[in-house]
């Protein structure tokens, strides 16, 4: 059993930067993929971005490539990422995931991730 807690989110100027945290206790991420989701108001979760167990590959949105940075420190048992050049369209709730691995598609479904967190508010003003 994995438990994820997501931190970080807020209220932020269009322009400006977030850095979201989730803590994973319960058992260790070290040999699972770790990815971020977002989900805005009335639309579906979407894939943000996902790091491999080693942290050696990461796979974007194509909307927040160039803008956001996706990192893991298994010692700490944390994921970050880190989101700069923040627009509106980034409003959200942003979930962190843990799941067992896949294919490029299948890591950037929720299908892929089997422990989810309950989410941290990101709100950028215009």
């Amino acid at each position: 059993q994995v438990q994820l807690v997501e931190s970080g989110g807020g209220l932020v100027q269009a322009g400006g930067s977030l850095r979201l945290s989730c803590a994973a206790s319960g058992r260790t991420l070290g040999s699972r993929n770790m990815g971020w989701f977002r989900q805005a108001p009335g639309k579906e979760r979407d894939f943000v971005a996902v790091i491999t167990w080693s942290g050696a590959i990461t796979y974007y949105a194509d909307s927040v490539k160039g803008r956001f940075t996706i990192s893991r420190d298994n010692a700490k048992n944390t994921v970050y990422l880190q989101m700069n050049s923040l627009k509106p369209e980034d409003t959200a709730v942003y979930y962190c995931a843990s799941g067992p691995g896949g294919t490029y598609s299948y890591v950037r479904t929720t299908r892929g991730y089997d422990y989810w967190g309950q989410g941290t508010r990101v709100t950028v003003s215009s």
